[in-house]
């Protein structure tokens, strides 16, 4: 009995060492694939021979009841992890236009001064007006913020960005993205395979959010947010002092611990540190329902008003040219459902 149960012992630790080994050697093959130098032939030849050699050696673990040949495979994993680790961020590619120019802030009290904000005229994806600006803001003259959420398929996936408005009626929206390179495409995966650096863009709405509307076909949402002026100003600064800190130290994208809302939360996270995290800080097309929940949307009304009051899409894409964007996607509309006027009495 002791033996056959020294024997089961052996044959389970067998199964989950094959199974550690199955679960890292995917995770090798996608790195592989997503980061070695060269075209699609040299990265698929590279994850595919990576794949059968982890293939062979858990069969032969399995078959043979033996853990020497995972050991050779946890030594040659560990060359993978040591080539992965070198593998470091940078400023020095050929960028996509709309993420070139990264964006620097200089603080003096609560007067703000952003370098390369972004503003251009979107005709299409591939024809714009490039235009980056500088920009000055009062700090003091702050008096709303905004989450501007965007969808373009699933509804539990949306891009967060956040608005800050000033009593002059200007806006600046600030958001974390990707940051592409020329001709590159975004992909969720490669999202947790260093695939992509980081970028905070500080952007014109008549450029972020109606490039996302107009041009990209997404439908956006965009939230008031329960804010007082000071923690609206501790959430600006931490923004520009985010922006600063990847100008001078770049960092990779990661899809779930470092994307568009994750690093707002931490940031929020220093002004509120009681503020609690939630898994719909991930699946960000959820996101309205979190802040109303934490009392960051006006709680007097139900959530299904504030997201039929803040759809935007139809307004953004009715705004011309020559139209205050900002004040045309923020006109109230009427309830949904209202009836015409009736008519005069005779």
């Amino acid at each position: 009995m002791t033996k056959q149960l020294w024997m089961i012992g052996r044959m389970a630790l067998v199964v989950l060492m094959a199974l550690a080994a199955f679960l890292s050697g995917a995770w090798g093959a996608l790195a592989l694939w997503y980061q070695l130098p060269g075209r699609l032939l040299v990265r698929t030849l590279g994850s595919t021979l990576w794949a059968l050699a982890v293939v062979v050696l858990v069969a032969v673990a399995i078959g043979r009841h033996s853990w020497l040949p995972l050991l050779g495979y946890a030594a040659i994993h560990a060359i993978l992890l040591l080539w992965w680790i070198g593998i470091a961020p940078s400023h020095q590619r050929i960028w996509a236009d709309d993420v070139a120019r990264l964006l620097t802030g200089t603080v003096q009290g609560n007067h703000v001064i952003l370098d390369n904000v972004r503003n251009f005229h979107w005709r299409s994806d591939s024809d714009y007006d490039i235009r980056w600006e500088v920009r000055e803001y009062d700090l003091d003259r702050l008096v709303s913020a905004d989450a501007v959420l965007s969808y373009w398929g699933s509804q539990a996936i949306a891009h967060a960005m956040i608005s800050f408005g000033f009593d002059d009626g200007r806006h600046v929206v600030f958001s974390v993205e990707i940051r592409k390179r020329r001709g590159q495409q975004y992909s969720p995966i490669g999202g947790f395979f260093k695939r992509f650096e980081t970028i905070l863009v500080a952007a014109d709405e008549n450029d972020i959010i109606r490039v996302r509307t107009n041009v990209r076909g997404e439908d956006d949402y965009l939230y008031p947010l329960r804010m007082d002026r000071a923690a609206m100003q501790a959430l600006f600064l931490s923004y520009v002092q985010a922006a600063n800190r990847l100008a001078g130290r770049p960092a990779f994208y990661n899809t779930f611990t470092s994307n568009c809302t994750t690093i707002v939360y931490r940031m929020a996270r220093q002004i509120d540190p009681g503020l609690p995290w939630d898994v719909r800080l991930l699946l960000t097309g959820y996101l309205p329902e979190y802040l109303h929940e934490v009392g960051a949307l006006d709680r007097s009304l139900p959530l299904d008003t504030l997201r039929e009051r803040g759809r935007i899409t139809l307004r953004a894409r009715g705004a011309t040219a020559q139209d205050d964007f900002s004040r045309v996607i923020r006109a109230p509309q009427p309830p949904a459902g209202a009836l015409s006027p009736a008519a005069p009495p005779t």
